[in-house]
């Protein structure tokens, strides 16, 4: 916390950027047509965050997508507080290392205002995951919210929680 009140010259220590929450969001296409894959998933992000997730329904129905609205399209868990703490140990410690030919996160997921967003692929990088009990592999997507009012205060903070960066 004081290198980046050093790094950044803040006046007050409640203007130094923290982590405020995470979002964990995987979208489920083929859950309109089967309920099981609606249930893995379920499954899986509470195995992962021990958290129960909601659903995000579709706002509008597409043709091309042979979508209705109110049909289940996604879910998505956000963890605040001592459960975002330990899905973020998990993430950097043991998640990010067990991922295949890993050289690092891509710098380029900041969206302007300090936020910072990473796809993972598969969900069996996460240890509770087991691979003999899994349908489908899925991908899931982790945004991790900051109070930093740029990107470059949040690749600080990120950095310094030990979220590793892939060298340009």
């Amino acid at each position: 916390m004081q290198q980046l009140t050093k790094e950044f010259d803040y006046g007050n220590v409640m203007q130094v950027p923290r982590v405020d929450k995470v979002v964990v969001n995987i979208g489920i296409g083929e859950a309109k047509d089967n309920d099981k894959a609606l249930d893995a998933a379920v499954g899986d992000v509470v195995t992962i965050t021990g958290q129960k997730p909601q659903l995000i329904k579709a706002k509008k129905s597409v043709a091309a997508f042979k979508l209705r609205a109110g049909q289940t399209v996604g879910i998505k868990t956000t963890l605040r507080g001592r459960r975002m703490w330990y899905f973020l140990d998990k993430l950097l410690n043991i998640a990010l290392p067990r991922i295949r030919d890993f050289r690092g996160v891509n710098p380029d997921g900041f969206d302007g205002r300090g936020n910072y967003s990473l796809g993972l692929r598969e969900q069996i990088v996460f240890p509770e995951i087991d691979y003999d009990k899994i349908d489908k592999l899925r991908g899931l997507e982790v945004s991790i919210i900051t109070t930093a009012r740029n990107d470059d205060e949040a690749r600080s903070l990120l950095t310094r929680l030990g979220m590793p960066f892939r060298k340009r």
